[in-house]
């Protein structure tokens, strides 16, 4: 992965002249990186990661493993595009192995994530099973633990 990508993941919030800077290059040399980037589709979008443990209104997310039969001519493409563009979908992946998709969605709570997973995707053309996993706690998501490092494993000895 480019230096510059590195860097932009682990903090999207940092300057372009601090960036240029630990580059050693110019901050209209990374203006023009950043805009070629998003330009060619290799950056989709900035976003701040939320520690769903301390989220107040935090939903209910599960994962979704979907077995599916491709399409003579659209593979598994279709059915993907069509998976995706439901609002609980947050990502969705052609996985190997077992199933097909792995969908990560959210819902307000346990029913509609269940309403969803019955009514919207088992009913779809091409769906032939699904199995549902419900997050409890999330200890790290994207390369970022959720849980503070400075926090103390050993166990305490009382004098």
């Amino acid at each position: 992965m480019d230096l510059l990508l590195k860097m932009l993941k682990e903090n999207a919030r940092e300057t372009d002249a601090a960036l240029a800077k630990q580059l050693g290059t110019t901050e209209e040399d990374v203006k023009a990186r950043v805009a070629a980037y998003e330009r060619e589709g290799v950056i989709r979008g900035f976003h701040a990661l939320i520690n769903p443990n301390r989220d107040e209104g935090m939903s209910v997310r599960a994962v979704i493993e979907l077995r599916v039969r491709p399409e003579r001519e659209g593979g598994f493409d279709r059915l993907a595009t069509r998976v995706s563009k439901f609002p609980q979908v947050e990502a969705l992946f052609l996985m190997s192995g077992g199933f097909d998709l792995l969908l990560f969605v959210k819902g307000k709570n346990l029913k509609e994530v269940a309403e969803f997973v019955s009514v919207g995707l088992a009913t779809l053309d091409g769906v032939i099973s699904s199995e549902t996993h419900f997050m409890l706690k999330t200890y790290k998501d994207q390369d970022v633990l959720m849980e503070s490092e400075d926090h103390d494993d050993r166990l305490q000895v009382c004098p």
